[in-house]
């Protein structure tokens, strides 16, 4: 059993968890995740790993309530367990001093670019970072990617704060700027990320993404996470999660991604009417 130890909520609907992970903390890199279940019968989700502390033997985790088990998670707190915490998964992000690393994070996606940033300054780079969310209150992690970041530049979709506008513009700036980026890392959601790899593309610049397709064992057996990457079937719990934006089939992705939407939905609702049947049982009896 894994211990909840501090729960901060973020924004809605999005939590900062610490579980006790000893281990997990020891050895984990960024970029990697790790696979949680929640007891039993609960389905295997991966989490990115966004930071540890070695000394008290956890790993911070980043939740948002988008499906069955991330609400589940979501009403969870300090003292509650998780059955299993498996990790840490995936390749560690290649680390190394390009000169100027541009970190850009598209709403839940700043969650695993801050590990990635903390990293590429530990290396040596200028790190200009780039974060933006649909609006202001749904900005995450602004005050420890200012502290790791040598320039911030933030961008709301309906302009509440900072840019109007999205993450790609302000990239295609610095660009037009010329301004030398020797590595970019691109993470959120897909049609951002595959924005992302369309920018840098024609300026030759490398660019690594983080995908994020449906994934069940973690360990490569199953086949569910595969991703079309310059060609080639790979599968994203133990050939990534990162890879080369340019390389990489975004549309096949999003198709993959959208399988089980239906399913996803159902299960959702039936979890949301149990929940509504026990608070109106538990209120009947009071």
């Amino acid at each position: 059993m894994y211990e909840i130890t501090e729960k901060v909520e973020l924004s809605h609907t999005v939590y900062y968890f610490k579980v006790r992970a000893p281990l997990i903390a020891k050895k984990r890199k960024a970029g990697q995740f790790v696979v949680l279940r929640l007891n039993e019968a609960g389905e295997r989700i991966p989490l990115t790993i966004v930071d540890s502390d070695e000394k008290q033997g956890t790993i911070g985790l980043i939740v948002q309530e988008v499906g069955k088990t991330t609400a589940m998670l979501g009403r969870m707190g300090v003292g509650d367990n998780i059955l299993d915490v498996v990790g840490p998964l995936g390749r560690p992000t290649h680390i190394e001093n390009y000169g100027i690393a541009v970190c850009v994070g598209g709403g839940i996606g700043v969650a695993p670019v801050l590990p990635i940033a903390v990293a590429m300054k530990q290396a040596g780079n200028k790190v200009i970072s780039i974060m933006g969310a649909r609006n202001k209150g749904l900005l995450i992690l602004e005050k420890e990617m200012r502290q790791t970041s040598d320039e911030l530049h933030i961008t709301t979709d309906d302009g509440s704060c900072g840019h109007h506008g999205f993450v790609t513009q302000v990239l295609s700036r610095l660009i037009d700027e010329g301004v030398k980026i020797g590595c970019v890392v691109g993470i959120g959601p897909v049609p951002m990320m595959k924005a992302v790899a369309n920018v840098t593309r024609p300026h030759n610049i490398l660019t690594y993404v983080s995908l994020n397709p449906i994934m069940v064992d973690g360990t490569g057996m199953c086949g569910a996470c595969r991703v079309s990457v310059g060609g080639k079937v790979r599968f994203v719990c133990v050939d990534g999660p990162e890879f080369n934006g340019a390389e990489v089939d975004f549309d096949e992705l999003i198709l993959r991604n959208r399988s089980y939407l239906k399913e996803e939905k159902m299960a959702m609702e039936e979890a949301m009417y149990h929940e509504g049947t026990r608070c109106y049982e538990g209120g009947s009896k009071g």
